[in-house]
C-alpha cells in the first residue's frame, strides 16, 4: 500500500490534514487544478475540464491514463472546484454493498441540495453487470460519475456506460512535468543527493509516473546520503520503474501495432525498438515470432519469398537455442522483414479469392480438366481434349480453367517491387500468349 495516495482509498485523509511524516507524494498533492502538472490539455482554460469548471457544471467522465498521472487528484479537485460533495470508492476494495451505501448517501445529500461527485477508482475492475448498476443513478443525476482507469475504456467498459460519460485521456508525464515535481519535492526536503546527470537519470527512470518518481526521491532523502550519487551509484541504489505492459491488455496491442506498422514502413530501427520493448517487458518470444511469420506473408509475400523462410528459421533457431541466445535469430528475422521489399498482393489475393468462393457456391470446374478414372466419366466428357502443358513448345497450353458459368478473375496483382516484378513479367507473358492461342 506504500505507493498508493492516501485518498486513493475511500475515506482517506484529505490533503489539508496530512501529517508532516506523510509520504512525500501526499504532501505534494496539488490543492487546486492549476497545480496539476502535465495535463494542461485537460485542466487548462481551453481543456475539457477547464471549461466545465469555468461553467460550474460537470458531466460524468472517465479519466483514462497511465499510473501516476493524477487521475485521483483531478477527481478530488474537481469536486472542490465546483462545490460538490466528494464520495470515493475503489473497485479493488469495494463491492455492491459499498456502492449501495454510496448511492444512498448521494440521494440523502441531494435532498439537502448537495450534488455528489462519485469517484470510482479502477472502474474497469467492476464487471459488466456492476457497471450497469451505475446507469440509473447517473441518468437521474443522483451522482456525477468520475471513473479512473489505466485500461482502454473501449475494451473494459460497456457501451451503455461509455455513452453517458466523456472519456478524457491523461498523458504520460513528460520530462518537464517530472522536473516540476522533483523541484517541488526539493522545495520541501532540500536538494536531492545527486549529481546533475544522476538527477536526469532519476527522472528518466520514472517512465512518466509522477508518483513513482516522488517515492524514489523520498527513498533517497530517507537514506541520508552524504556524497551526491552519480548515475552508476544511483543505478545500484534504486531500481528503474518496470515498464507498463500487460500482455493481454492495451499496452500489448499498442506495441504490436507499432511493430507491425514500423515493419510495413521499412524502418528497421523503429521495428527493432518496438520489438525490444515487448521482449524486455516479458512478452513471449514465440508470440513475436508468430507475428513476424504473419507479416512475412501479409506485407511481403512474393516480393521476397525468403522472408517467410527467414521467419520460420528464426522460430526453429529460438526453440533450439532458447533465451537469450535465440533472441538474436528473432532480431535477424525482424530486420530482414523491415528491409525487404513490400507487397500485400498475396494478402489481397487471398481476400478476393475467399470472397469469390463464397459468392459462387458449388460451380463445377470445366469437364476437360477433371480426371476420368472410370469409363462412365470418360463417356460424359471428363478429361476430353485436356491440353497437357508439358507437351507444348513453351510449356504453356493457354487452356481455360474456370467454371463455365464464371468469368475469369484476377485476384493476384503482383507489384513492381522485388521478386514480384519477375512474377509480373511471367504473368504478362502468359496473358499475351493465352490471347494469341485463343485467336488461332
Amino acid at each position: 500500500m506504500a505507493d498508493l495516495f492516501v485518498d486513493d482509498i475511500p475515506g482517506g485523509t484529505p490533503p489539508d490534514a496530512l501529517r508532516d511524516d506523510a509520504p512525500l507524494a501526499d504532501r505534494l498533492r496539488p490543492r487546486v487544478l492549476d497545480d496539476v502538472v502535465g495535463q494542461d490539455h485537460l485542466t487548462g482554460p481551453e481543456g475539457a475540464i477547464g471549461r466545465m469548471v469555468a461553467a460550474g457544471k460537470l458531466s460524468s467522465m472517465i479519466l483514462w491514463g497511465p499510473p501516476g498521472t493524477g487521475k485521483t487528484t483531478i477527481a478530488r479537485l474537481l469536486a472542490a472546484a465546483v462545490g460538490m460533495r466528494f464520495e470515493a470508492v475503489s473497485a479493488v476494495f469495494s463491492g455492491v454493498a459499498d456502492l449501495k451505501k454510496a448511492f444512498a448517501a448521494a440521494d440523502k445529500a441531494a435532498l439537502a441540495g448537495q450534488r455528489t461527485l462519485l469517484f470510482v477508482d479502477e472502474i474497469h475492475r467492476f464487471n459488466r453487470a456492476q457497471q450497469d448498476g451505475f446507469l440509473p443513478f447517473v441518468e437521474r443525476g443522483t451522482v456525477t460519475l468520475v471513473g479512473a482507469t489505466t485500461e482502454n475504456p473501449s475494451f473494459v467498459l460497456n457501451a451503455a456506460l461509455l455513452s453517458r460519460a466523456q472519456v478524457l485521456i491523461l498523458r504520460r508525464l513528460d520530462t518537464e512535468a517530472l522536473e516540476t515535481l522533483i523541484s517541488r519535492g526539493e522545495g520541501l526536503e532540500g536538494p536531492l543527493p545527486l549529481t546533475a546527470e544522476a538527477r536526469n537519470a532519476l527522472v528518466a527512470s520514472a517512465d512518466g509516473d509522477g508518483r513513482f518518481l516522488l517515492n524514489q526521491a523520498e527513498t533517497l532523502y530517507s537514506a541520508r546520503i552524504d556524497n551526491p550519487l552519480d548515475p552508476a551509484g544511483l543505478g545500484k541504489f534504486l531500481q528503474r520503474r518496470v515498464a507498463v505492459y500487460d500482455k493481454d491488455r492495451d499496452g500489448h496491442y499498442n506495441l504490436i501495432s507499432a511493430l507491425h506498422k514500423s515493419l510495413r514502413g521499412s524502418d528497421p530501427q523503429a521495428s527493432l525498438y518496438y520489438m525490444a520493448r515487448m521482449l524486455t517487458a516479458g512478452e513471449e518470444p514465440l508470440y513475436v515470432l508468430r507475428r513476424l511469420v504473419l507479416f512475412a506473408s501479409e506485407d511481403i509475400g512474393l516480393a521476397d519469398p525468403q522472408a517467410l523462410t527467414q521467419c520460420l528459421a528464426a522460430k526453429d533457431a529460438y526453440q533450439f537455442l532458447g533465451s537469450p541466445e535465440g533472441e538474436l535469430a528473432i532480431v535477424q528475422a525482424c530486420l530482414y522483414c523491415a528491409t525487404a521489399p513490400k507487397s500485400n498482393a498475396v494478402y489481397g489475393a487471398q481476400k478476393a479469392a475467399w470472397k469469390s468462393a463464397r459468392e459462387t457456391g458449388s460451380l463445377a470446374p470445366p469437364a476437360n480438366i477433371l480426371n476420368a478414372p472410370t469409363k462412365l466419366m470418360k463417356d460424359i466428357g471428363y478429361g476430353k481434349n485436356y491440353a497437357y502443358d508439358h507437351n507444348t513448345d513453351d510449356g504453356f497450353s493457354g487452356a481455360h480453367y474456370w467454371p463455365d458459368d464464371m468469368e475469369p478473375q484476377e485476384y493476384y496483382q503482383p507489384v513492381e517491387r522485388g521478386f514480384e516484378r519477375k512474377v509480373r513479367e511471367r504473368m504478362d507473358w502468359w496473358a499475351k500468349k493465352r490471347a494469341q492461342l485463343q485467336n488461332e
